[in-house]
């Protein structure tokens, strides 16, 4: 629950993954470089793109290109949300009110109610001049902070029933451009000071006077003052950001027996957790004839050592709003991941390998495998009727599989089989399945994606869960676990199963 806690945002969920990544030995990648500089066999590395979006892969040391495959964990990091726009003094109503506003944009498709009267706090990303420190000689440079505020800073507070109608009451209807829009503070002399118009010495030095830049005189002047306290930094320095909301409550367990997770951000921060726990499992242990271990001991040999692929994990943004962005699925980031992987280690092959690069590249897909993994929805029992009564996913049962032939999700029959047999080989509870109703729209993940631009074969999967896209979500407790069983079988059993199934 520590990793939900921590990651309020695409920024600081993907640097949460880095410091995991790093404490297992996994190295950054200069995307800038050729990749043959920098890739061998048995080698951990990671790169990042925009700082939301995160690749982390292993090399097995049998890799061959056009000989090996990618295993392929595929999340993403965003869930909807309020942002900040990019003017965020919201004009005009102060003087009426008393009450200083932020301008937000809703991101994504949330249940917007939820996030009436919850704590907020703010996060992201913040942009910042750097003048050298006066030091003679070094340039300027604007450098990227991240920013987390984790107490209750705005709040969203809905209308008294005394004020709605009897319509009104009958079914809650917002406005998301009026009634979505948070409260910052009261005007802050009066609130803080009880009146007194009086300014202290340290808070004239953090002040400042808007500039005629375009940017700052558009920005809400105690936002940017807060900004600069967190980070220690002047307002005149600050020079962009990229902010969103979030409910400050921390994620907890639930339940008699403790079998629920209650948090905000499961979708998709769930799998993204599982995803990189699992590689990092199966690319730290070692094992010896009769034991699995996690010692570095000579005597004992990691599984990379006889593995013939690439295991990888992909986390994207701007799935929420459709992936197609340079940091979504629809980016060409696997494709050119795939690419430089294999020509690098196709060079260092050359042995043993006869294939032109080309040919060496479409094998590999040929031979590798997508998980996309978003969470699937648990049957919910005040809305049973919702779920089609032979797919109808219980919380705590397992993994789910999701399908739908109207290619809305990836999975087909031989994708299906594939894990369906990686579980049984690893003794997991049966994979649970899930098809919408006939009646019911259908959403959408990563996996059609990706697979229509590299021609990979996927299957969509998930952890079944409550209130998607709420400001708080729930899952089952025992499912952590059920994912991260799949997710490292996957890495150990796939390419066994795959060569199993017949590919005619």
């Amino acid at each position: 629950m520590t990793f939900f806690d921590a990651s309020p945002d695409p920024f600081h969920a993907v640097q949460t993954c880095i410091q995991t990544l790093q404490d297992a030995g996994y190295i950054p990648l200069d995307m800038e470089r050729p990749f043959q500089e920098q890739l061998v066999k048995g080698g951990k590395y990671y790169f990042t793109k925009n700082q939301s979006t995160l690749v982390a892969f292993a090399v097995g040391e049998q890799f061959v290109p056009g000989k090996g495959g990618f295993k392929i964990i595929g999340g993403h990091t965003d869930s909807p949300n309020l942002k900040i726009k990019p003017r965020s003094k919201r004009t005009g109503m102060t003087a009426s009110t008393g009450c200083i506003q932020l301008a937000a944009e809703c991101y994504g498709g949330g249940l917007w109610h939820t996030w009436l009267d919850r704590d907020l706090g703010i996060s992201g990303r913040v942009f910042v001049r750097n003048g050298g420190g006066g030091e003679k000689g070094q340039e300027e440079e604007i450098v990227s902070r991240l920013v987390k505020m984790d107490r209750a800073v705005v709040r969203i507070p809905s209308l008294a029933i005394h004020l709605q109608t009897a319509k009104e009451r009958e079914a809650l209807n917002i406005n998301k451009e009026d009634h979505l829009v948070p409260i910052l503070s009261m005007a802050v002399e009066k609130a803080l000071t009880k009146g007194s118009t009086s300014t202290t010495a340290s808070e004239t030095e953090t002040a400042a006077t808007p500039e005629d830049d375009g940017w700052t005189e558009h920005q809400e002047p105690i936002l940017l003052e807060m900004l600069a306290r967190e980070l220690q930094v002047n307002v005149q320095d600050i020079v962009d950001f990229e902010l969103n909301l979030f409910d400050v409550q921390k994620a907890s367990l639930g339940g008699a027996f403790s079998e629920f997770v209650h948090s905000a951000r499961l979708d998709n921060l769930a799998s993204c957790f599982m995803a990189v726990e699992a590689l990092v499992e199966y690319t730290t242990t070692t094992t010896t004839s009769t034991t699995t271990t996690t010692s570095s001991s000579p005597d004992h040999a990691s599984p990379l050592s006889t593995d013939k692929d690439i295991s990888l994990v992909a986390l994207f943004d701007h799935e929420e709003v459709g992936s197609e962005s340079t940091t979504g699925a629809g980016s060409p980031i696997i494709q050119e991941a795939v690419s430089r992987i294999c020509e690098a280690l196709l060079s260092a092959s050359t042995s043993t390998s006869t294939s032109t690069p080309y040919d060496a590249k479409a094998i590999t897909l040929a031979k590798s495998f997508v998980l996309s993994v978003d969470q699937a929805h648990a049957i919910h029992p005040n809305y049973s009727a919702k779920h089609e009564k032979g797919h109808a996913p219980k919380m705590n049962h397992g993994m789910v599989i999701k399908r739908n032939s109207n290619q809305r999700y990836a999975t087909n029959a031989v994708t299906g089989l594939i894990v369906r047999e990686i579980a049984r080989k690893a003794g997991m509870k049966p994979m649970q399945e899930f098809v919408v109703r006939n009646d019911c729209g259908c959403g959408t993940t990563i996996g059609p994606i990706i697979s229509s631009i590299t021609g990979i074969r996927a299957i969509d999967l998930g952890c079944p869960q409550w209130s998607m896209h709420s400001i708080r979500e729930t899952m089952g407790t025992c499912d952590f676990r059920h994912g991260l069983d799949l997710f490292c079988a996957f890495f150990k059993h796939f390419r066994q199963v795959d060569d199993s199934v017949s590919k005619q």
